[in-house]
């Protein structure tokens, strides 16, 4: 049977010549024989769709419960575009002079007519930006979402029921926003199953990556030009991100280019071999990746804005190595245009057309490689806390079909590990962030059994 592939190609910039990247078959649905022992390790855990009176589950019910599964997936991306309005409601800057409902105002959300009237204010201000004829890039998109979503800003009555939907969004993001602080308490790696799947990021997990590099590096766990072939579990596309974001640059991705600026730094791998994968469910995030391949084709460099909040009540140790590794952040893969508390880095074409966007879901699809093919390195920060242990298992029997013998896996995320995968815990970098109550996050290292 003919597979189709990832084409290869060539890139030659000046006197650099980098390699074809090799073809790589498209991404499959996992079969009930790979996921056989996740079926019956977690019997309690199964979808009750799979749940049989006696007979085996058969093949057939198991492909047809997949591809639903990935379906009701992406469908949470919609409730995800909904979150991303509320960010661009609580935080936006271009729009209004109201205050922003940063964590400690949203908090209070519903109880406080101060913060009611805020964000009363701000639903005000912000339909009459989505109104507006020549918004920005990420105000333009917004208002599509939201009219795909069958509202109109023609008259006062359609402004009306549009308003009524931006606060009831909001107070819909409040109850999670509160229930997933409690929830991060018993068990972060799953505080999101139940959420809608957001495009948003923040510069965090690219440093806790950039840091645990660093550690495995010292530990001899990885080498020196050691790693060629990357893959990244949901790059995000950033609007207005989840912390304090601000929207005055368009959406952009950054975790790609953060990680080839840390392995580039860190000696880990070599411009001229490497290859990055994004794996992302977003149609918007895998276009965005394909647009910008296209401009750096034709010479075109690509901007990324790396801005952090400066004002987090961080620890003095943890504030001086961020902001460290945020002054050089793109050294090694662009040229500094200008940046306070942000740094605009402009990135080169070379190294935008080293990513490959592939739409694939990691929980319940993998690419099908031969093992010259597979990866030295995945990384998926905030994705596996959006499933429950049944579907991160399942994630987990993936990775391990695409990674190397002694390949590793690097999430912030802890995987469920009750049933054998093919992967295994091998270290954990605690990474303090903040004065006390002292919140940490973690990298999470898992190396494929040889």
């Amino acid at each position: 049977m003919w597979k189709r592939t990832l084409g290869c190609f060539v890139i030659t910039v000046g006197a650099l010549a980098i390699p074809a990247k090799c073809q790589l078959a498209m991404p499959e649905f996992i079969s009930l024989e790979s996921a056989k022992a996740v079926v019956e390790g977690m019997a309690e855990a199964v979808p009750p769709d799979l749940k049989t009176t006696g007979s085996p589950l058969s093949s057939r019910a198991w492909t047809e419960w997949v591809h639903k599964a990935d379906a009701n997936v992406r469908k949470r991306l919609d409730r995800g575009e909904e979150d991303t309005l509320s960010n661009l409601l609580r935080f936006g800057v271009t729009y209004t002079k109201e205050y922003r409902i940063d964590d400690e105002y949203f908090a209070r959300y519903g109880e406080s007519t101060l913060v009611n009237s805020f964000a009363d204010h701000r639903a005000d201000d912000l339909i009459r930006a989505l109104a507006a004829p020549n918004g920005n890039q990420g105000l333009v998109e917004m208002r599509v979402f939201v009219e795909k979503k069958g509202y109109s800003l023609n008259t006062p009555a359609e402004r009306k029921k549009l308003k009524k939907y931006l606060l009831d969004n909001l107070a819909r993001l409040h109850t999670e926003f509160m229930q997933a602080r409690e929830q991060a308490k018993l068990n972060r790696s799953q505080m999101f199953e139940k959420r809608g799947i957001s495009l948003d990021s923040n510069l965090w997990p690219d440093y806790d990556v950039d840091a645990h590099l660093r550690y495995m590096l010292e530990k001899g766990m990885l080498k020196p030009g050691s790693i060629r072939k990357v893959a990244i579990v949901g790059p995000g596309l950033d609007f207005v991100n989840k912390q304090e974001g601000v929207d005055f640059y368009p959406p952009q991705t950054t975790q790609p280019f953060a990680v080839l600026d840390s392995l580039f730094r860190l000696g880990l791998a070599s411009p001229e071999t490497i290859e990055l994968y994004t794996l992302d469910i977003s149609s918007r995030v895998n276009l965005h990746l394909e647009s910008t391949r296209k401009n750096a084709a034709q010479g075109r460099p690509y901007t990324v804005q790396f801005q952090w909040y400066a004002n987090g009540r961080y620890s003095d140790e943890f504030r001086a190595k961020f902001v460290a590794y945020w002054e050089k952040l793109g050294a090694r893969i662009g040229e500094p245009v200008a940046g306070i508390m942000t740094r605009a880095v402009k990135i080169k074409p070379w190294v935008v057309e080293k990513i490959t966007p592939v739409d694939m879901n990691i929980v319940y699809q993998y690419l099908p490689v031969p093992p010259e093919q597979r990866f030295d390195l995945i990384i998926g920060t905030n994705i596996f806390l959006y499933y429950g242990g049944f579907e991160q298992s399942l994630a987990r029997v993936n990775v391990a079909a695409m990674l190397k013998p002694g390949g590793y896996l690097l999430s912030n995320d802890k995987l469920q590990d009750t049933v054998p995968s093919g992967l295994e815990q091998v270290l954990v970098t605690a990474i303090p962030m903040t004065v006390p109550p002292v919140i940490t996050d973690y990298v999470y290292c898992y190396r494929r059994s040889p």
